[in-house]
């Protein structure tokens, strides 16, 4: 999986990404640059706010594993996964569902 590390694509996806959140998770999407080609990424975003390392790193894991059941990374998109307090509590079904939503109503799929 294709991971966004660099400082730069990060700030350019929080400054202009369309964003678009469902219950367990919130997207923030941008289209893929031309000239990287049109192979996707993905980003996993735990704030400190929301608790302690433990805590952030299940919610990062679960998101991680909800991207791979989901077919991503998407062709033509960089997209950041935010977790929400309740990411990590969230069972698969439901936090699969949740990324569904995001996804459609960002447009990543139809």
């Amino acid at each position: 999986m294709r991971t966004i590390t660099a400082q730069t694509d990060v700030d350019s996806i929080f400054n202009g990404g369309r964003r678009s959140s469902a219950r367990f998770v919130t997207l923030i999407v941008v289209p893929t640059p031309p000239s990287r080609g049109p192979e996707g990424r993905v980003m996993f975003v735990a704030g400190k706010r929301l608790g302690g390392a433990v805590w952030r790193n299940r919610a990062k894991r679960v998101m991680r594993d909800a991207v791979r059941r989901a077919g991503g990374p998407w062709d033509g998109f960089d997209v950041a996964l935010v977790a929400k307090r309740e990411t990590g509590q969230a069972s698969p079904g439901d936090l699969d569902g949740s990324l569904d939503q995001a996804l459609r109503r960002s447009g990543v799929v139809q």
